[in-house]
């Protein structure tokens, strides 16, 4: 029931999304039961990483699909290639922190409750982070620093005070404030910023474990 709500709930707030903050991911969604079904990316044809691309001038991804998840952990794969090496026109925005693939909490928005990877190239380094709402106070954490080019192992799993963000095997604690027993919410996609719009197309490949 309590999923239900939710679904009903933040239908009504995308009708009214156009005066959100660009980093509302709810306010790009694409709706198809085609896109749907892609995004089962467990189930993906012979267990390949599926390419996620964010255009020249956009934020979120080609294949941000409303999805309602409940979660006690997930898990995923993760690669980038040289497109992830990019340069803002703003130098202090090269420590924005770009957001990567992670879900809301707490049957709420993602900007009150949510977790999830964030990364973002900066000091000649492709860095991944711990990236959290909790009761909308954003919170961030450095995880470690990756080479483009291979395949990265990550996941987050929810306690009930705390997420466990793990990348390749090394684990951190952020705090959780979400009154739930798993996390419920929707799924959180690729996005670019931060503040700026990609500066070219930048491609991300992931799959669920």
């Amino acid at each position: 029931m309590r999923m239900k709500l939710i679904s009903a709930t933040i239908a009504v707030l995308f009708l009214a999304s156009c005066t959100k903050s660009v980093d509302n991911i709810t306010g790009n969604i694409t709706a198809n039961a085609s896109s749907t079904t892609f995004h089962n990316l467990s189930a993906a044809a012979n267990n390949q990483l599926i390419e996620y691309k964010i255009l020249k001038g956009q934020q979120y991804c080609d294949k941000s699909t409303y999805k309602l998840v409940e979660y006690a952990s997930l898990s995923f794969v993760v690669k980038f290639d040289s497109t992830a090496i990019y340069k803002t026109t703003d130098p202090a925005n090269q420590e924005d922190i770009n957001k990567l693939f992670g879900f809301s909490d707490n049957n709420a928005q993602h900007q009150q409750y949510s977790a999830r990877f964030g990364w973002r190239w900066s000091n000649n380094a492709l860095r991944l982070f711990g990236y959290t709402y909790n009761n909308s106070i954003r919170s961030s954490k450095e995880l470690g620093s990756i080479d483009i080019g291979t395949e990265n192992n990550c996941s987050i799993k929810v306690s009930e005070s705390v997420y466990i963000f793990t990348l390749n095997g090394k684990s951190q604690t952020m705090p959780r404030e979400s009154k739930t027993t798993k996390a419920e919410g929707y799924q959180l996609y690729p996005y670019f910023g931060g503040d700026e719009v990609a500066p070219h197309n930048i491609s991300i490949w992931m799959k669920v474990l």
